[in-house]
């Protein structure tokens, strides 16, 4: 089974400072079709003007994960980590029991660009914490490993059964998706197109996938890049 959602048909926000587009509902959007997938609670894509962002806010129980498109982020949290994230690079935080932090764009010229991600943990009350990687990228690779769970190999861990990957294809290039036929799937495009069977999906459109062993897909511009999460 194959769902697309349509980068038109999410929610919208604009604060000014925040252009944020939620494909789940979140905050003051509600749409009962798209309440968050499996494990999966949000992605929100935003764009934070120079000079600005979110001061410090608590979270508890929740895999927060920001994936940085373009620009460099500045973080701070209760657990004493005060860090720099850039572009390239990917930022992990377990809320767990609790935690405070912020998040702003450092630069005075450049807009900051990136997905913030909201992942359910497998068990709740656990113990804070944080984690930053940069992802090296290989010449032709089409897929990279960014998030698995704990113990496996990867840049960073959370505590779910959940993986993260980040597809790149040329046009032309054809990737099988390696989602197993128990698993679940839900792709989320950052640029270009790509083609699922007879579903198409362009930048901002995310895709649902349900029991598709093996999904093959196919890039119909350069430059495609997209976020796969294979779920529990």
């Amino acid at each position: 089974m194959l769902l697309p959602r349509k980068s038109s048909e999410r929610g919208f926000a604009d604060h000014g400072w925040l252009k944020s587009w939620h494909s789940f509902s979140f905050a003051g959007y509600f749409d009962p079709r798209f309440m968050g997938y499996r494990q999966l609670r949000v992605i929100n894509q935003d764009i934070i003007a120079p000079g600005q962002g979110f001061p410090m806010h608590s979270h508890a129980d929740m895999e927060i994960i920001t994936v940085i498109l373009r620009g460099t982020i500045e973080h701070q949290d209760s657990m004493g980590n005060k860090e720099l994230v850039k572009a390239g690079e990917i930022q992990r935080m377990s809320a767990g029991t609790g935690v405070r932090h912020s998040e702003f764009n450092p630069s005075n010229q450049e807009e900051l660009e990136l997905l913030q991600i909201w992942i359910e943990p497998a068990q709740r009350g656990i113990e804070p914490g944080y984690e930053q990687a940069t992802v090296q990228t290989v010449d032709g690779e089409k897929l990279r490993l960014l998030v698995a769970p704990l113990k496996e190999e990867a840049p960073v861990h959370i505590h779910q059964n959940v993986r993260i990957y980040r597809g790149e294809l040329k046009k032309g290039e054809t990737l099988e998706l390696p989602l197993q036929a128990e698993r679940y799937g839900w792709l989320q495009m950052i640029s270009g197109t790509l083609e699922a069977r007879d579903c198409t999906v362009a930048a901002g459109d995310g895709l649902a996938i349900a029991r598709e062993p093996g999904l093959p897909v196919k890039a119909a511009a350069d430059d495609t890049a997209f976020l796969l999460f294979d779920l529990a």
